[in-house]
């Protein structure tokens, strides 16, 4: 990788983070935990990085810095929808007295 390279590297990193800063910030508090939870299987893109990772790398270093990354990755995509589900089950209506009741008679 040559410095040419490197900076352009580096430009897109910073910009994307002040990109992600301005977005973020514009987002009500109410809607920030649904966004976010559901926005975690961006991570997906994580676990891929991370097998591309594991099959460049020749070293031990680079397959536990891959295994790491892919288990964090994997973490962060199911604990999103783990916690979108809990919300959503918020959501829902409950039974009614009559609900209850047709369904023992059952």
């Amino acid at each position: 990788m040559n410095n040419l390279d490197l900076l352009t590297a580096i430009t897109v990193f910073v910009l994307s983070v002040l990109v992600g800063v301005e977005v973020i910030s514009k987002v009500p508090a109410t809607l920030h935990t649904p966004l976010m939870s559901g926005s975690n299987s961006v991570h997906g893109i994580v676990v891929i990085g991370a097998m591309l990772m594991a099959a460049e790398s020749h070293t031990w270093l680079g397959y536990v810095l891959a295994f790491a990354a892919m288990v964090f990755g994997a973490m962060n995509v199911v604990g999103g929808y783990v916690v979108t589900d809990r919300m959503l089950e918020m959501f829902k209506a409950k039974p009614t007295t009559s609900d209850t009741r047709d369904k023992a008679e059952v």
